[in-house]
């Protein structure tokens, strides 16, 4: 019997990890010579980072970096050798919960770009981000910034950082930016859709949560606009790719835009530049390539643009990055569906399995690709709400909660407890399975 276990981190309890080697002990117990194989599980959030450099056998990479609002934070982020791969979460650097500050117009995603400076250094070159839980809405010009693209107002000054830098915008260079950047390959784990302007757009669906008020929301959506504009206008297509200038970028005369949110029906009011097909990507594993593009892109238009206060489009537009839903992105960063091709059971679960995990939570995608090649599904949770029976119609066939008795929270969510209840949930459940 083959048994992949992908099991997502009971919080405050079990790691990934953890969990699934608890499961993998009670298998044992039940099933001596079980083939038992253990994967990382994580949704591109909180956490994924840590699941990652521990699944993975990957190194945790300490650095201080700018915080959102210029005080130094410390963070890291993991470096997976074997594949020149660095896994970071943006919030690490730029996160709401970092300051108790709330001010977009200040706020910036520097350090953002100051981490994945210092992983290029270290010899990275495929990059998995996560961007939820963020403190700005910046458009992602601060990381750009401080990945060496200038940015200028009409008098031809710097913009600065935050928020209210986006409408000042006239002009921009990619001279100095990291010639490196050419090299690498960046995966974004992104769970939104949002477009970067407008009624559904970074700034009125999530800037409220940051600190955008009312007064604020229609210029800071149009300084977003304005932005976008301007840096998307020196973007051409041919049929092979998108190309990206070669030479020093300049895009001018963005005070006649007139800066609404519908940029894409403003006339072209730029200069024409020369430009140069991009290096073609490194081979590496689980890095699919971004389709053929016959037509001009409208980054701002691409679902997840407007997430993380404009990141996304930053990503999009600069780095040529492939925006993905955080579990299927992990599930291929970790090589999941190689070990459940000929799998006989998949096990996964969660901390609480409640109608919410039905929604395409991890545990789900998971279960997806478990039935996909036959397997059966089990999983295992801390508790399970009212509800939880949706998960059963979205490809688990069994699920299990692993309290044995009463007791208080602080008991369940004891490491060893919990650790302990898992290993003998799991083989109960595995005894009533055929060898």
């Amino acid at each position: 019997m083959k048994v992949v276990i992908a099991i997502d981190s009971l919080k405050g309890s079990l790691s990934s990890i953890e969990a699934g080697e608890a499961i993998r002990e009670g298998i044992l117990r039940a099933k001596p010579d079980a083939d038992v194989v253990i994967k990382p599980l994580a949704d591109g959030g909180e956490g994924t980072t840590d699941a990652l450099i521990e699944g993975l056998k990957g190194e945790r990479v300490p650095l201080t970096v700018t915080g959102p609002f210029g005080r130094p934070v410390d963070c890291y982020y993991g470096y997976l050798k074997e594949s020149r791969t660095a896994v970071m979460e943006m919030a690490s650097a730029a996160g709401i919960t970092l300051e108790p500050i709330r001010d977009p117009m200040r706020a910036t995603t520097r350090g953002v770009g100051e981490m994945i400076l210092h992983a290029i250094e270290n010899g990275c070159r495929n990059f998995i981000i996560g961007i939820g839980g963020s403190a700005t809405n910046d458009g992602g010009i601060g990381m750009l910034e401080a990945l060496g693209y200038e940015f200028w107002d009409q008098n031809g000054d710097d913009v600065g950082d935050g928020g209210q830098a986006l409408a000042k915008v006239s002009s921009f260079s990619d001279k100095n930016a990291d010639p490196r950047l050419k090299e690498c390959r960046f995966r974004v784990a992104c769970d939104v859709t949002n477009p970067l302007c407008g009624p559904m757009g970074a700034t009125y669906i999530y800037g409220p949560q940051k600190g955008v008020t009312k007064d604020l929301l229609e210029s800071l959506d149009r300084g977003m606009a304005n932005f976008a504009r301007v840096v998307t206008a020196s973007v051409k297509i041919e049929r092979n790719g998108i190309l990206s200038p070669d030479m020093d970028i300049t895009v001018e005369n963005s005070s006649q835009m007139n800066a609404v949110s519908d940029f894409t029906e403003l006339p072209y009011t730029g200069k024409e530049t020369s430009f140069m097909k991009i290096p073609a990507r490194m081979e590496e594993p689980n890095f699919a390539e971004r389709p053929d593009m016959t037509e001009e892109p409208d980054f701002a238009q691409m679902p997840g643009a407007g997430a993380a206060g404009g990141l996304g489009f930053a990503l999009l537009r600069f780095l040529n990055a492939d925006l993905t839903p955080g579990v299927e992105l992990i599930l291929s960063a970790t090589g999941l569906e190689k070990e459940v091709a000929d799998a006989d059971v998949v096990v996964t679960g969660e901390g609480r399995l409640d109608h919410q995990t039905a929604m395409g939570k991890a545990p789900i995608g998971v279960a997806k690709l478990g039935k996909q090649y036959g397997a059966k599904v089990i999983a295992f949770a801390g508790s399970i709400a009212p509800g939880a029976e949706a998960c059963n119609a979205a490809g688990i066939d069994a699920f299990f909660p692993i309290l044995r008795s009463v007791c208080t929270l602080e008991e369940a969510m004891n490491p060893q407890t919990a650790k302990e209840n898992m290993a003998r949930t799991a083989e109960q459940v595995f005894r009533l399975l055929p060898d």
